[in-house]
């Protein structure tokens, strides 16, 4: 454990030296990719420095004891820095566990309406607007990509990036199937009824991390529509992007001009790629994806929000909280978190 915590504190102050090169912060490319790296190692190098700290304490302590005057104080602090050197090994452990290089990346989110037609769509919205609330909450930035709105609203189906500080790290989680079981507002019994809607959460990929080529690539252009399919723009800026070999379909419609909404079509593309490689990658290497919170399948149902008995429950490990209202509002944490937290365990236990 020493071993490797030392190769952290050597790559950290490495890479700050690195970074304090003229040559190096005139690359912007290059320092981004400097100050990603060494944000991750950063609450590991400094939960080191502190721990040496204690040891160099401790080590003062042992020879405080000998003092007869001041042998009892130093003998109480030594106790209490031995606790405190053992909860640091101990959290040592998770942070040293093997980090998903994907966890500092920007995500793309798509949603859709599943089962349960003008109702699941409503509910597709709740969604987008509880994962808003989240971001915000967060400090991160949400931009709309693509919408196709339901005719009693909400969403048929909503794309939007998520910019910030860790993002994937904490909604990686996110992607499966959502079923709400409430009482639909288009309801005029009253019966409650489930529906569905699906989330697939993408890591946002950097050139380096794919190529697509332009011949494997269809592009077509039309005019953007609006709520119903009306027609709301009389120019073909809006973009659809078919990619031939694998028949992936993109469209993006929600910027002012073609060329916005092609770039933003590519991002989700290569998006949706990457997600399709790393997939298969892990199928090849064996259980990977299966021994994870979830598969990440766009078809397993991993949460249910019932409103009746104003429950949100998580299937793939749970955990139940009644505080819907305060969930659907973007108070996600202490499901997030449990999700981690059950992620570490099961890495420390080797599974």
């Amino acid at each position: 454990m020493i071993e490797r915590l030392e190769a952290i504190e050597k790559r950290y102050l490495y890479l700050q030296d690195e970074l304090m090169k003229p040559e190096v912060f005139s690359d912007i490319k290059k320092a981004t990719e400097l100050n990603k790296e060494q944000a991750t190692l950063k609450e590991a190098y400094t939960a080191y420095q502190e721990y040496k700290k204690i040891l160099t304490s401790m080590e003062n302590d042992k020879e405080m004891m000998k003092d007869p005057e001041l042998g009892e104080f130093a003998r109480e602090e030594y106790n209490s820095l031995s606790l405190e050197k053992e909860q640091m090994e101990a959290n040592f452990e998770i942070l040293l566990l093997p980090k998903d290089p994907n966890d500092g990346k920007d995500v793309i989110v798509e949603i859709r309406g599943a089962a349960g037609g003008d109702e699941a769509n409503i509910f597709a919205g709740d969604l987008y607007r509880m994962y808003c609330y989240y971001a915000e909450s967060q400090g991160w930035k949400v931009e709309e990509i693509n919408t196709e709105e339901g005719a009693a609203g909400g969403y048929a189906q909503v794309e939007f990036r998520i910019k910030g500080d860790n993002v994937y790290s904490k909604l990686k989680y996110e992607s499966g199937s959502h079923r709400v079981q409430r009482v639909p507002t288009t309801e005029s019994n009253g019966r409650i009824q489930t529906s569905t809607a699906t989330v697939l959460v993408m890591p946002e990929v950097e050139d380096i991390d794919i190529d697509i080529k332009d011949s494997d690539l269809r592009i077509d252009v039309f005019c953007a529509s609006g709520h119903g399919g009306q027609g709301v723009n009389t120019t073909p800026s809006a973009v659809r992007i078919t990619h031939l070999p694998t028949n992936t379909v993109v469209t993006c419609q929600n910027q002012r001009s073609q060329q916005q909404n092609k770039a933003e079509a590519m991002q989700v593309l290569k998006a949706r790629l990457y997600e399709q490689e790393l997939e298969r990658q892990e199928q090849e290497v064996g259980s990977e994806r299966r021994s994870k919170i979830g598969t990440g399948d766009r078809a397993e149902k991993i949460r249910t929000y019932n409103y009746p008995q104003n429950r949100v429950t998580d299937h793939r490990i749970g955990f139940s909280t009644m505080q819907l209202a305060k969930v659907m509002d973007g108070d996600l944490n202490d499901i997030i978190e449990a999700l981690i937290t059950e992620d570490q365990n099961r890495k420390l236990r080797g599974e």
